[in-house]
């Protein structure tokens, strides 16, 4: 299953699409293959980029394909394309590339170095824990967009986090000082068992959604608890 997300890099917004179901992979394959392409794979308004996608995915296709490879995920920066493999040889990776990537007109470069804990993938690919959540936002905004949502509308959001211990969770209310949210129920999740709804008022309009959940996970994380997501209702506006 691919997503795709942001990372801010010191002053830098990386790109980066990371296949979460490649763990699978991890016990036979341990040489990171690197192919570098010069182009800008999430600027939709760039020349050639539907046919640079559709190239992309030869390319995955064909390397996996040939053995023992798997593509795991790729990043955008400074206007380069970085796609990642795994595979269980380091063996003519390269030339398997350069059969494909030759004649394509695309200025290219690869690399393939040892990496049997697959520590590029967990530092540099896969997302952390907030940015799961965001991740899990955006689609939620997707399918409310796709229902005629008006994301502007402000309306009651809930938002849920669970911690290990009672005491945990009992501190972590009796400290609670953010502006506008109000306790709601105490709820149970499948892996710890001491949760809660907290509501809100506010829009579902991503940057919105965005700051209100960094601004909970940051007053969670104090308490070592876990931010669970959230949901509300959907709202559609008045106007014909």
């Amino acid at each position: 299953m691919r997503e795709i997300f942001d990372r801010l890099d010191g002053e830098n917004v990386i790109h980066i699409e990371v296949d979460l179901d490649a763990d699978d992979y991890k016990e036979s394959n341990s040489w990171l293959f690197s192919v570098f392409i010069k182009f800008d794979s999430f600027d939709e308004s760039k020349e050639g980029f539907e046919e640079f996608l559709e190239f992309k995915e030869s390319l995955i296709l064909g390397l996996e394909h040939e053995g023992q490879v798997k593509y795991v995920g790729s990043r955008v920066i400074d206007g380069w394309s970085e796609l990642y493999f795994y595979a269980s040889t380091s063996k003519e990776l390269d030339s398997m590339a350069t059969a494909i990537l030759r004649g394509s007109g695309y200025v290219y470069e690869s690399n393939v170095v040892k990496d049997p804990k697959w520590n590029f993938y967990d530092l540099r690919l896969c997302p952390n824990e907030l940015e799961l959540a965001h991740i899990q936002s955006a689609k939620i905004i997707f399918l409310l967009e796709e229902e005629g949502d008006d994301l502007s509308i402000k309306r009651e959001v809930e938002h849920y986090i669970s911690f290990e211990t009672p005491t945990q969770k009992n501190r972590f209310l009796n400290t609670l000082d953010l502006e506008g949210f109000r306790f709601k129920d105490d709820i149970s999740f499948e892996e710890f068992e001491h949760g809660v709804a907290l509501v809100k008022e506010h829009s579902v309009e991503y940057a919105e959604v965005k700051k209100t959940v960094e601004e909970l996970f940051e007053k969670v994380k104090l308490e070592r608890g876990y931010y669970e997501g959230w949901s509300t209702i959907l709202v559609e506006s008045d106007e014909e």
